[in-house]
C-alpha cells in the first residue's frame, strides 16, 4: 500500500503538499506544475495573484487561519 499523500496547513498560510500531484481546475484542465517541483503551495487567502498556487499575499493581507486538527 502506498503512502498518503500529506496536505500541510501551515498557520496563516497556504496549504503545502509534497508529492507528485496534479491541479486541475473545475473543467478538469491540468495547471502547469514545473518540472522537478518537489512541493506545491495552494492559496487558502484568496490574495494571490497566481491562484490556485500561493504567492505569498497572505502575508500582508491579514489571513488568519491556525486550525489545529483535534487531539
Amino acid at each position: 500500500m502506498s503512502e498518503p499523500i500529506v496536505i500541510r496547513c501551515r498557520d496563516n498560510g497556504p496549504f503545502v503538499i509534497k508529492a507528485p500531484v496534479q491541479v486541475v481546475d473545475h473543467d478538469g484542465k491540468p495547471f502547469a506544475i514545473p518540472v522537478g517541483k518537489e512541493t506545491i503551495a495552494l492559496c487558502r487567502c484568496g490574495a494571490s495573484k497566481n491562484k490556485p498556487f500561493c504567492d505569498g499575499a497572505h502575508n500582508g493581507c491579514g489571513f488568519q487561519a491556525a486550525e489545529k486538527a483535534p487531539v
